[in-house]
């Protein structure tokens, strides 16, 4: 497995708990343990402006969940690059994959120092899973790492994920999220699936809720973009994308009729399946 040139560059003493993180805010909403107080004072000014934060956060997750599990399946895809992994909880994507597939290959990218701590022990326990650290959003960085070139087949199709990553990454700094996601899709090959999900401004009634999360986000160092449905469409153009195109993200292939009425917040996350022609 060469655990030793995998691991190098996963730190482990360069966590500020003074400071919250986006993975941490999330493993909270998950209920998880991997958080501090700062991460939880976070969440909990989310929960202020948006009650059904932590229902976004598990319908972003059963979204991720039900998208490897056609892509494992149906689209026989046996290998997945997960940019923006986040904490390890329960349902990640190489143990939905592999459930279906147990030669599945996974590489998570991801650069929060907790995230690539605990990333240890998930490569410990799984030798077709890897963890790199590397920033997201500078597509070459990932993509010209060792462990992605060597354990990734570029020659044939794979799946790409940017799930709730994309949107926090602003326009004024380095690569456009548009230009970042397209330099990921220039370098996979044809066939391959790309997994989306994004924070969404309706430009309805409900673009109060988006304008309330992203003020507190901006005033933090996580930070949240809410992009309009034409910008979402131009970081996707050029991908075939499947059915049911961008939704809202329980609207992805559900997986089965709703029985209480969707939280208005639910309105300001989609997300998509794309294939590239």
């Amino acid at each position: 497995m060469g655990q030793d040139r995998e691991t190098a560059d996963l730190p482990s003493n360069r966590i500020d708990t003074t400071v919250p993180s986006v993975a941490r805010a999330y493993d909270a909403a998950l209920g998880g343990k991997d958080n501090y107080e700062v991460d939880r004072q976070l969440l909990a000014q989310l929960n202020q402006a948006v009650p059904e934060v932590n229902i976004i956060a598990v319908s972003n997750r059963a979204f991720l969940t039900r998208a490897v599990r056609f892509l494992a399946g149906k689209a026989g895809i046996d290998q997945f690059l997960d940019c923006g992994s986040g904490l390890p909880t329960a349902e990640n994507t190489h143990q939905v994959a592999q459930r279906i597939n147990p030669d599945a290959q996974v590489v998570y990218v991801d650069n929060d120092p907790v995230v690539l701590a605990h990333g240890r022990a998930l490569l410990e326990e799984n030798d077709r899973t890897r963890l790199i650290g590397a920033n997201i959003f500078e597509p070459d960085e990932v993509l010209k790492n060792d462990v992605v070139t060597t354990t990734l087949d570029f020659s044939r199709p794979l799946a790409l994920m940017h799930v709730a990553t994309l949107h926090h990454h602003s326009e004024a700094e380095g690569m456009p999220p548009a230009q970042v996601l397209q330099a990921y899709i220039d370098a996979i090959p044809s066939g391959s699936y790309v997994v989306f999900s994004h924070f969404f401004d309706p430009e309805n009634e409900h673009s109060p809720i988006a304008h309330r999360v992203q003020a507190i986000l901006n005033q933090s160092i996580s930070r949240g973009f809410f992009r309009t449905r034409s910008e979402l469409e131009e970081m996707l153009a050029g991908l075939e994308l499947m059915d049911p195109g961008i939704v809202v993200n329980d609207q992805w292939w559900p997986t089965g009729p709703r029985t209480e009425p969707m939280p208005a917040a639910g309105n300001c996350i989609v997300a998509a399946v794309g294939r590239k022609p």
